[in-house]
């Protein structure tokens, strides 16, 4: 007897704890909401791999940071290419799902991006800056993120192969831009710089969507949600910051009711159109 309603593997780590925000309050929310038209089934990214056959798509939502879970992680990836899983985010992704090489490679297209190195004899490719940001290449959540003056970046960065360098920027404010499939959707910024998840609606401008729409072309995730984060840098333009294309955290607490219903409606869309494919 076949299954009358397509049947969605939600992966989530719910006990995950974000600095600054309830990733199971997103996570409960948007289920509810796509079981209306789904047979949903939530698990752990743990538990991925090996529950993938019975379920016509997977639904990779706010599964927290994969070094936590590395091993696991590159298992489901393997499996779900064996198999032909539609997986949402789609695994092709060349921003945040392969970690931050990406802003190094930026940087050097010319991209708007924050100006990134991860070699001591490239720090001269950068702005001339009092203080610099040192983080890890595969980090998430700020986790290992290091700010040192000028004088001691060499010895920070030293040999090592997995720390990548920024100077810091006296930014007025962060800005992220949130789409669905290459569907624009919301933009929320945070008026004090130091309080990053304070987050508030903002009216994006013209010239700002084709910022950020400049990377989702780039990053050609057909089937997916991407977070466009950037900053406003002290000469008006906006500045790549990072590109999340593995669990974006969404911030729908932030938004009005109308505004959390388009979305759920975006993604109700976007999910029958991945399982046409």
């Amino acid at each position: 007897m076949p299954f009358a309603r397509p049947r969605i593997l939600y992966v989530t780590d719910l006990a995950y704890q974000a600095r600054g925000r309830r990733y199971c309050d997103e996570d409960v929310f948007l289920t509810s909401r796509l079981r209306e038209e789904f047979d949903l089934a939530l698990c752990h990214p743990r538990d991925a791999a090996a529950l993938l056959d019975g379920f016509d798509a997977v639904v990779v939502r706010n599964s927290g940071p994969v070094r936590e879970y590395k091993a696991a992680y590159d298992a489901f990836r393997e499996r779900a290419a064996e198999r032909g899983t539609r997986v949402y985010n789609q695994l092709t992704g060349r921003a945040d799902m392969l970690g931050k090489q990406y802003l190094v490679d930026l940087t050097a297209a010319g991209f708007p991006v924050i100006p990134t190195v991860d070699r001591a004899e490239d720090l001269h490719l950068l702005p001339v800056a009092d203080e610099y940001v040192v983080k890890p290449r595969l980090g998430a959540d700020s986790e290992g993120l290091r700010i040192v003056p000028a004088t001691d970046v060499p010895q920070a960065l030293g040999a090592a192969a997995d720390l990548l360098v920024q100077p810091r920027v006296d930014f007025a404010y962060e800005v992220s831009f949130y789409f669905v499939d290459h569907d624009y959707q919301y933009a929320l910024h945070a008026p004090n710089p130091d309080r990053r998840w304070q987050l508030e609606p903002y009216d994006a401008t013209v010239a700002d969507l084709g910022f950020a729409r400049r990377f989702i072309e780039w990053n050609g995730v057909d089937h997916g949600i991407q977070r466009v984060d950037a900053c406003r840098a002290p000469d008006g333009e906006l500045l790549l910051v990072e590109l999340e294309d593995l669990n974006p955290y969404l911030s729908l607490d932030a938004l009005d009711e109308p505004a959390r219903d388009a979305f759920v409606t975006a993604l109700r869309t976007a999910l029958r159109r991945l399982l046409a494919t």
